[in-house]
């Protein structure tokens, strides 16, 4: 009897087991994007008129504290590119009395990471530090943005470091094509056009007094904003934050904005083959002036672009990658800046396949301006949607949300308004702005490779007029 028992008893688990095991012949249903619930930016000023924003973030015990300055290589004067990159790369290598060394002691001590950082629209100052050590951390950060030394021997190692980096740069084809797509299609006198970091010419002739000029123009109070996230609150912060940063004052120059001039559109579409003698692969840049941050599109072409190349599952990908193995990965974006930065399809492919990836690039780009499916369209908007709330997940990952606010100047509605505009997308946004914004037909074509091995198959394909750049033309 007992035997029969135990036997029942384990038939029905067994069936119950199975009753509950997932079908695996249709993938579970997605739901709905979820509601992003943003803590409240909380805005204040310190004495001398610094902004400061401040997000309570409790879950642990850290702070984030980012000072953001408007200004970044965009701001570099004519004929010095890339002195606001090197500006920013310098603050941290002596700051008040410390030097480099002792500074990185001091700030790992505490438990705490640091890090300097510029792009073409901003300058930053970082620090990620717990909350116990905060009051003892702040005026070491203090000192790297307020008061940094620009020691001469820093920069000669930073400079060769640079200049080094520009001369492998040239037996690299991913590093080429780097610096000759946005030339192509910006052109050498944009600031656009000329890497960030700037060329070995005006690296070579940078000094600290350049570096010097640029900090006192453009790190001021009255240019910057202090983003604050963490276990936190205004009453505890603010103190701390007024100590540190309340006697920065500008240094009696006239603040300058970086304004860059949106550069001319391409007209028609021209191809650029840049020729690197036996390289083991082609890399392919694709494109032309695109939109700028402050777009009212933006939430349309971030669908548009998932769409084309913006995800594993995009066209462009499933494309060169999964159907014909041209390249381990392809892909899509608009790079947007406070002006209209570029928008570009990329990859680096197989040698013999350039020609044939080239053609299928072009196949995906005329494709996007036909209507999408609308299947491929929520499958697109849910990948947008569900994937937005996870880039507020920790304190870093919110200040550098609040950054985009702060350096673009947007509501700060952009990001709670964000998903809702998402999952409005329709199939007729999607054609109006592909049609707009990817018209290849126009398009810059950027080929880096073996010139023997890819030209001829390249201009078999009649894409336009093609003209060989030397490898020295990038570095001019």
């Amino acid at each position: 009897m007992k035997k029969t028992l135990i036997l029942f008893v384990a038939l029905l688990a067994s069936v119950t087991l199975v009753a509950q095991q997932p079908d695996r012949k249709q993938p579970p249903p997605i739901g709905p994007a979820p509601s992003l619930k943003l803590p409240a930016i909380q805005k204040h000023r310190l004495s001398n008129g610094l902004a400061v924003w401040i997000v309570e973030h409790h879950e642990v015990p850290l702070a984030q504290i980012n000072l953001i300055v408007r200004s970044g290589s965009a701001a570099d004067p004519i004929g010095k590119y890339g002195v606001g990159s090197l500006t920013a790369a310098m603050l941290d290598e002596g700051a008040g009395t410390r030097s480099s060394l002792e500074l990185a002691d001091a700030i790992e001590f505490l438990g705490a990471n640091l890090s300097t950082a510029s792009s073409f629209d901003a300058s930053s100052v970082r620090m990620s530090v717990p909350v116990s050590q905060l009051a003892e951390a702040l005026p070491l950060m203090s000192d790297v943005a307020l008061r940094p030394t620009f020691p001469v021997s820093e920069l000669d190692r930073l400079r060769k470091e640079r200049l080094t980096g520009l001369l492998q740069a040239r037996d690299n084809v991913g590093a080429l094509v780097q610096l000759a797509f946005p030339r192509m299609v910006f052109g050498p006198t944009h600031r656009y056009g000329t890497s960030a970091n700037g060329l070995p010419a005006t690296i070579e002739a940078l000094t600290v007094d350049d570096l010097k000029t640029f900090y006192r123009s453009h790190f001021r109070p009255d240019n910057a904003a202090l983003l604050v996230v963490g276990d936190l609150t205004p009453a505890s912060a603010l103190p701390m934050l007024e100590k540190a940063f309340g006697h920065w004052k500008a240094d009696g120059m006239v603040s300058l904005v970086a304004e860059v001039p949106n550069a001319p559109q391409l007209t028609k579409r021209q191809v650029f083959l840049v020729d690197k003698p036996g390289a083991a692969q082609s890399q392919i840049r694709i494109g032309w002036v695109g939109v700028s941050r402050a777009t009212p599109d933006y939430a349309v072409l971030e669908v548009l672009n998932t769409i084309l190349g913006g995800s594993f599952t995009s066209r462009l990908n499933q494309n060169l990658r999964e159907k014909n193995g041209y390249a381990y990965g392809a892909s899509s974006g608009f790079e947007m800046r406070l002006s209209a930065g570029p928008f570009l399809a990329a990859a680096g492919v197989q040698t013999d396949k350039t020609a044939d990836a080239l053609r299928e690039f072009f196949n995906e780009l005329n494709g996007i301006v036909t209507p999408v499916p609308a299947g491929e369209l929520a499958k697109a908007k849910n990948y947008v949607a569900l994937g937005f709330p996870g880039e507020f997940e920790t304190t870093g990952d919110m200040a550098r949300k609040l950054e985009e606010l702060v350096i673009y100047n947007l509501p700060e509605t952009t990001f709670s308004n964000f998903v809702p505009s998402v999952t409005s997308v329709t199939a007729a946004d999607l054609q109006r702005a592909a049609a707009r914004f990817i018209q290849p037909e126009r398009m810059a074509v950027v080929v880096v490779g073996d010139r023997k091995l890819i030209e001829g198959p390249i201009r078999a394909l009649n894409l336009g007029p093609l003209t060989i750049v030397p490898i020295d033309d990038l570095f001019r």
